[in-house]
């Protein structure tokens, strides 16, 4: 279910404030206010919960939500059984 119309997309007011503008390291932690277009063509580090992961902001991403570009989960590949059975004669 989507938003309804008639409100207004979700901007932090620190987004806006003077302090973020002039600051020469963009700090997000606000991860569900929207993307803004003021911020195009300018890198922002978006706070994941335990790291703040550099996103460079372009036009395909205004109006989408900050946290929709710093995954909370690492991604993990499963290890092959090649790997496994090497590091099992490794061990004997």
């Amino acid at each position: 279910m989507s938003k309804s119309a008639w409100k207004q997309k979700f901007i932090d007011p620190y987004l806006l404030s003077t302090k973020f503008k002039n600051a020469k390291k963009k700090v997000v932690w606000s991860r569900s206010s929207t993307i803004p277009e003021f911020l195009v063509g300018q890198a922002v580090f978006i706070h994941n919960g335990k790291d703040f992961i550099k996103s460079y902001i372009t036009r395909e991403k205004v109006g989408f939500k900050f946290g929709e570009f710093a995954y909370t989960r690492r991604f993990t590949r499963k290890i092959d059984k090649k790997i496994k059975k090497v590091k099992a004669k490794a061990k004997k």
